[in-house]
């Protein structure tokens, strides 16, 4: 039988669910359909297929991954489906039979020989007339980009599956890395964003092994990459960032302008018995001591974290240290999840009491109250100050950015009142006139 296909492009629908790292496999993906001369189309209508990147990391993502696919289904009804929730094709299966295919995360050419069969490519496509850009297809605004260095995770948090979706880790090669980041930032790219599941162990699964850039050897481990990054000449943001004693060695970088003075670390909580149950790396006695430690050797330090209440065995001594620890730690940028079982975690099978649904929440809401006060004292301390704002968008009140302590969707906006005519991806020196609990206001100098 012989196949046909119109000269018409064949058309893919995507949503990407889930964190950054989902993101980047989403870019792949759609690089490589772009590339064999597929359009991406923003509706489920005009799409030939569509693929859905699930996030399979707590209930409730799972259960906005199930109903995206039976949106998907019912508006288009061919569907693929990819990502972290894609390792359990029976429980997809369950509730949506008819889906054309499921791969777990980072499954690239399963994804798009599943694209091929429901909607084959264009035989006459050109790659060297439908170019895509040389830094891939995006999914983020142009001036800021995910760079992600790593796959998996070594791990083994009682609360989290991600090991057992995504795997051990393997880090990808330095000098690929580098060059990625080398060819965003020429594309205009004006910030990156170091992602993967334990930034601080890169390398470890290959020994630190040396690679090459630009013809010099670099070693494959998080410090020399970040001296790497800074010559690049942008922001370098780093995320889910281990305390590991090597982390020690990134602050004097921060401290001299290399790389962002920002640390995004997972402490999840600070109850030594909490963490134990957690199975959490245990550092809980020296971290106030080595963020006192790095704030001295660099004032401007930004530490962001993410915690967990209403874990199970929780008393409310132990939530009680936690508030302490953060009135302790100052801590810049928080977010906090109450406890939510997920199906394969080690956390169900613990014998500690279940905290009820109430307590969590009473627990939760008194967090954000704690943290909220923190957060909102620190950023007054920075009005009248001088800060770089990278400008993210322009709407009718003005212009909507970022500072140094601002990552892109999880912390606060700087909001730049000006007549000057900026552009999204500018970056503009600008001094700070008020603030509130999560965004400040400015005026360009």
């Amino acid at each position: 039988m012989s196949t046909v296909t119109t000269s018409a492009a064949p058309k893919v629908g995507f949503v990407s669910l889930g964190c950054p790292k989902a993101l980047v496999d989403s870019e792949r993906i759609l690089t490589q359909l772009r590339m064999e001369g597929y359009q991406v189309v923003p509706t489920y209508q005009d799409a030939d297929v569509v693929v859905v990147n699930t996030c399979g990391f707590i209930d409730s993502a799972k259960a906005e991954s199930l109903e995206t696919i039976g949106e998907a289904l019912a508006e288009n009804g061919k569907v693929i489906v990819t990502g972290c929730m894609g390792v359990d094709e029976s429980v997809i299966r369950s509730v949506h039979p008819s889906v054309l295919a499921v791969t777990g995360p980072q499954q690239y050419e399963q994804v798009v020989n599943a694209v091929h069969d429901a909607a084959p490519p264009k035989l006459d496509h050109n790659p060297l007339i439908d170019l895509v850009p040389p830094q891939g297809v995006k999914l983020t605004p142009r001036h800021y980009a995910y760079l992600k260095i790593s796959e998996g995770c070594n791990h083994s948090c009682s609360f989290c599956i991600i090991p057992s979706m995504r795997g051990k880790l393997v880090s990808r090669p330095i000098g690929d890395v580098l060059d990625e980041a080398q060819r965003l930032v020429k594309a205009g790219v004006k910030e990156l964003l170091v992602i993967s599941q334990d930034t601080s162990a890169y390398g470890v699964d290959i020994k630190y092994r040396t690679g090459f850039w630009n013809g010099q050897p670099v070693r494959t481990r998080m410090t020399e990459l970040c001296q790497a990054l800074s010559s690049l000449g942008v922001w370098v943001r780093l995320h889910y960032v281990y305390p590991y004693p090597h982390v020690d060695e990134i602050i004097p970088l921060m401290a001299a302008g290399k790389i962002l003075p920002y640390l995004d670390i997972p402490f999840q909580h600070a109850s030594p018995k909490i963490l134990k149950l957690m199975k959490r790396p245990a550092f809980e006695d020296k971290t106030l001591a080595r963020i006192k430690n790095w704030r001295e050797q660099c004032p401007d330090l930004i530490i962001r974290s993410t915690f967990i209440v209403g874990f199970p065995g929780e008393t409310e001594e132990d939530f009680q240290y936690l508030l302490d620890w953060l009135t302790e730690a100052q801590l810049d940028r928080v977010g906090c999840f109450q406890y939510s079982p997920v199906e394969g975690a080690p956390a169900n099978l613990l014998d500690a009491p279940i905290v009820p649904d109430d307590i969590k929440q009473d627990r939760w809401d008194r967090f954000m109250a704690h943290q909220q006060a923190i957060s909102a004292a620190r950023l007054q301390m920075k009005i009248g100050k001088e800060i770089e704002v990278l400008i993210d968008e322009v709407d009718e009140q003005g212009f909507v950015g970022r500072s140094f302590f601002d990552a892109p969707e999880i912390d606060g906006n700087v909001f730049v009142e000006s007549d000057r005519d900026f552009k999204p991806g500018d970056k503009v020196m600008c001094r700070v006139v008020d603030a509130d609990e999560y965004d400040l206001w400015a005026e360009p100098i």
